[in-house]
């Protein structure tokens, strides 16, 4: 268990009065001491009747909403709290360590690119950027970690199995995939995936519903669990989403297959900031509503070489650079680049008001977060970036929130005179839409267990109580 409740303070004991009183100070102590009663309970009776005219006004018995002000209408959009959905009893396995925590003993080499123990640390949140302990430089990679640490501290947990509807399957599976990419042994490459099955099919649990409301969550994308068996390239994944059981639990990743995917949910890449309270969230909303922004537009990326994405990058980076109403945050391998430094990327994002969403080494990309976080409008050139993979987020509505440009027509037109077409009172709307979803695109702080507004992880486990107790399709 990652955190323990304290444990109640011990009631003061006072030290015991020595017998040196006369009867003449024994008389005049108590006068005193009923004078002073007297006095002590008139404060309490007068502190009661005002507290009783106040409560209405101050105190609930359960919290409704935390609103913030729209600079433009005036009106105000409120933040869901949490609750228990569907009256949800969250079982979280406690699996072996050798599933999760125990991979992160070695975590100088659970990537082959680069060193994960100061993103690991803080259970997933990486190295805090503040002493507010809101900010954090958290690697993308990892919501698999995020999850855990916020469902262990939920209020919708339940240490009774037999009371539980939904089932936690806490498997680093993203971790330990990123550290055997360059496993040329399938067996071995496959081997922890392999016993994470065999581990579930013998609790008795899974039995019930043949693990039907068991799920896991992932923090890489469905491509790294789904090995090509067709003589493919190989990608360095393992099979993990091929096994036959899984496909009987729903899974959580940042990226979904759109086409052979049916049990998996993309969820949001996390991104910097996890707020402990809505108070927090709420202060950033309002920063963001007031944001001055002095580029039409931004793109942060770097470009691609041998893969078909790569001349869609190439051609953002080129209209960017043409542009004067238009930041890059140009990222490469060189140390000038500043597009790993969240502080820059935030910054960059805040100050703009459309920022392009190319695909990356696959649909989706992280910088999609971090431009709601910042307020600035999602302009994507795939369909698969956003709009096929996080259902239970984004609204319906596509354009009520983003810009899409198809990346056929990419070469074809001007970027800025297509982002130049759009009304600021068009603008102004979508802005207040995406800030009025970011609480659910976020990661809250996973110390925190009253925070007030509904996170990434309460829109999932929400959606996962809807689908258990949606019809089966026949």
């Amino acid at each position: 268990m990652f955190f323990r409740k304290p444990l109640l303070p011990t009631p003061w004991k006072g030290h015991h009065r020595g017998n040196n009183f006369s009867k003449t100070n024994v008389t005049h102590y108590y006068y005193t001491l009923f004078s002073v009663r007297y006095i002590l309970f008139l404060l309490i009776f007068l502190s009661s009747c005002f507290l009783l005219l106040i409560a209405p006004f101050c105190f609930s018995s359960t919290y409704t909403e935390l609103l913030f002000p729209n600079t433009t209408t005036r009106k105000w959009l409120p933040i869901t709290p949490t609750t228990c959905p569907g009256n949800l009893s969250l079982f979280v396995y406690q699996l072996p360590p050798d599933f999760n925590l125990g991979l992160l003993r070695d975590c100088t080499h659970l990537n082959v690119y680069t060193d994960m123990c100061p993103h690991v640390a803080n259970h997933g949140l990486g190295q805090p950027m503040s002493s507010a302990g809101s900010w954090f430089a958290t690697h993308q990679f990892l919501a698999e970690m995020i999850f855990h640490a916020r469902l262990e501290n939920h209020p919708c947990r339940t240490w009774d199995a037999t009371l539980a509807n939904l089932f936690y399957v806490p498997f680093y599976g993203g971790l330990y995939a990123s550290s055997k990419f360059r496993e040329a042994n399938l067996t071995a490459r496959d081997e922890l995936a392999v016993r994470l099955v065999e581990y579930l099919q013998m609790q008795p649990w899974w039995h019930r519903h043949l693990g039907k409301d068991h799920f896991l969550a992932l923090g890489r994308t469905a491509w790294d669990f789904m090995r090509n068996t067709n003589g493919g390239p190989d990608f360095g994944a393992n099979c993990l989403l091929n096994l036959p059981p899984v496909k009987n639990m729903s899974v959580l990743t940042v990226e979904r297959q759109p086409w052979q995917g049916s049990n998996q949910y993309g969820v949001p890449y996390p991104s910097y900031f996890h707020p402990s309270s809505v108070v927090q969230m709420n202060a950033w909303q309002q920063k963001m509503i007031r944001a001055e922004r002095n580029h039409l537009f931004s793109f942060i990326g770097g470009p691609r070489k041998g893969v078909e994405k790569a001349a869609v990058r190439d051609e953002l980076i080129k209209q960017c650079n043409e542009s004067t109403r238009c930041k890059l945050l140009k990222c490469g391998r060189n140390g000038d680049s500043k597009c790993h430094e969240p502080l820059e990327v935030i910054k960059v994002l805040s100050q703009s008001h459309f920022c392009l969403q190319a695909p990356g080494d696959s649909f989706t990309r992280r910088s999609t977060f971090d431009s709601v976080l910042a307020g600035c409008i999602p302009v994507f050139f795939s369909k698969h970036t956003a709009y096929t993979q996080y259902g239970w987020y984004f609204p319906a509505n596509a354009s009520a929130y983003s810009v899409y440009i198809d990346e056929s027509e990419i070469e074809k037109k001007s970027i800025e005179e297509e982002l130049s077409k759009i009304s600021s009172d068009r603008v102004e709307r979508m802005r207040r839409k995406i800030i009025e979803v970011m609480p659910t695109l976020t990661y809250a702080h996973p110390n925190s267990s009253n925070i007030r507004f509904r996170d990434a992880v309460d829109v999932a486990l929400t959606a996962l109580v809807q689908l258990k107790h949606a019809p089966s399709k026949s």
